[in-house]
C-alpha cells in the first residue's frame, strides 16, 4: 500500500494581467466588474470555440448593461447569453455591487489563463474577480513556497502576462478569510474602506476626518459615511 502525506499547502491571491482577454480589455475602459466562474470549462482538442459562466456587475443598471455591450462587441468574443439576475440563499446578490447579469460568453479557449497556471500547480480556489483591467485570481498551492516565484516566472515567460503575489498564507491562515470577507464589498465601498484605512481614520486618535477623506473621494461626507458604515457591517459580520 502507498503512504499518502498531507502537506499544510499555501493559498494565494494573484493579482495579475495578460495579453488577449475580452474581459480585462472591458474593465480597463468602461466601470463595473466581472466574476469568472466556469474557468475550467476546458476545451477539448480541436475545439476553437469555448462557452463560460460569468457574471457582469456594478453601481447601475447602465454601468452593467454598457459593460455587456462592450464585452459583446468585443473581437475576442462571440455569442453573450445574458441569464436572469442571481440571488443567494438570503436574497442577496451574489456579486460585489448593487446590480448583476449572469451571462454565458463563448470565447477562445487559448486566451485562458486558467490551464497555465493548473500547469504549474495552482489550482483555482474561488471565482476570478475582474475590476480595472486586472484579475484577481484566488488560488491554492501544493509545492514548497520556495517553488512559487519560479512557477510565477515560468508563466509570465510563457504567456506575456504580469503577475504579482497580493496576499499569501498557509491554508489554515486568517488571509483568505479576509480577503473573501473583502470579495463583498462594492468597488465603492472597498475604496472608501481602503483609503479610511491608509490615511489613518481607524487609528487613534484618528489622523483624517471624514470631510477630509470625502473630499479626497469627491463625494459627500453622507456618501462616504453610508459607504464605511456598509463596509464595516459586511468585514464584521459577513453573514
Amino acid at each position: 500500500m502507498s503512504e499518502r502525506t498531507a502537506g499544510e499547502g499555501t493559498r494565494l491571491t494573484l493579482d495579475l494581467w495578460h495579453p488577449n482577454c475580452w474581459a480585462i480589455e472591458s474593465t480597463s475602459e468602461y466601470d463595473g466588474g466581472i466574476l469568472a466562474h466556469a474557468i475550467y470549462d476546458a476545451p477539448t482538442a480541436g475545439v476553437e470555440r469555448s462557452n463560460g459562466l460569468f457574471t457582469a456587475y456594478g453601481e447601475s443598471l447602465e454601468e452593467v448593461e454598457t459593460l455587456l455591450d462592450v464585452i459583446a462587441d468585443s473581437n475576442l468574443t462571440g455569442e453573450v447569453l445574458e441569464l436572469q439576475e442571481r440571488f443567494d440563499s438570503r436574497g442577496k446578490h451574489v456579486a460585489p455591487g448593487p446590480v448583476a447579469r449572469e451571462f454565458f460568453l463563448e470565447y477562445d479557449p487559448s486566451d485562458m489563463m486558467c490551464p497555465e497556471l493548473l500547469k504549474q500547480g495552482f489550482v483555482h480556489s474561488a471565482p476570478t474577480r475582474i475590476e480595472n483591467g486586472r484579475e484577481r485570481w484566488e488560488v491554492w498551492f501544493a509545492g514548497v513556497r520556495e517553488e512559487i516565484q519560479p512557477r510565477i516566472e515560468t508563466i509570465m515567460d510563457e504567456t506575456g502576462a504580469e503577475i504579482r503575489v497580493a496576499s499569501i498564507s498557509t491554508s489554515e491562515g486568517a488571509e483568505p478569510e479576509r480577503s473573501r470577507r473583502l470579495d463583498t464589498l462594492t468597488r465603492s465601498q472597498r475604496q472608501a474602506f481602503e483609503l479610511a484605512r491608509e490615511e489613518g481614520y481607524y487609528r487613534w486618535p484618528r489622523e483624517v476626518s471624514t470631510r477630509e477623506l470625502a473630499a479626497e473621494m469627491d463625494i459627500s461626507k453622507t456618501t462616504l459615511l453610508e459607504h464605511l458604515r456598509k463596509a464595516e457591517s459586511k468585514l464584521l459580520d459577513p453573514q
